[in-house]
């Protein structure tokens, strides 16, 4: 199932020398994605949505329904530049393993279109988004809606998470400035 959120309001802002960042929270089962556009110090929320796929299907059919769905949402977006989150390998390490093959299909599909790709840890994304390490997905989910002016909490939590990501590298890219 694939499916994306449009933003409810979006203000005007000037696009001179903006980077247009896709953030992802890579899963097997569940994909998150977040796009925003990072201008002159100000951020602007684009879309966010989630890739899902069923238990139903062999590990490659859904590998490839990742691979071609993300392509999809790159060229629909264009994107030009992208953070991905870190495989974290906690207690279940079988899991880890399928989080792992959907990060390599997605990277794959990144450096594909040319798009430098930032990694991150669960924890620097939290301490971005969040200003705690340890800080817990609802806690991500309405930080990411006050940062990015959202009327509504961005749900399913893979999402924002996929946002807080893209957030994350914007900060990056603003203490560059």
């Amino acid at each position: 199932m694939f499916r994306t959120f449009t933003p409810i309001s979006i203000s005007p802002m000037g696009l001179s020398q903006s980077k247009r960042i896709i953030g992802i929270d890579p899963g097997l089962a569940s994909t998150g994605w977040g796009l925003i556009e990072y201008s002159q110090g100000r951020l602007r929320y684009i879309a966010h949505g989630c890739i899902e796929t069923g238990p139903g299907k062999f590990r490659g059919e859904r590998l490839v329904f990742i691979y071609q769905s993300f392509l999809k949402i790159l060229k629909k977006y264009k994107p030009t530049e992208a953070a991905m989150e870190n495989l974290y390998f906690g207690r279940n390490v079988s899991s880890a393993m399928t989080v792992a093959e959907a990060r390599g299909v997605l990277l794959l599909a990144l450096t594909a279109q040319g798009l430098p790709v930032k990694e991150l840890t669960p924890n620097a994304i939290k301490q971005a988004v969040v200003g705690v390490s340890r800080a817990d997905k609802k806690q991500v989910q309405e930080m990411a809606r006050i940062i990015l002016n959202l009327k509504d909490l961005p749900k399913p939590d893979h999402a924002a998470d996929a946002l807080g990501a893209a957030i994350c590298t914007a900060t990056a890219i603003f203490h560059k400035e």
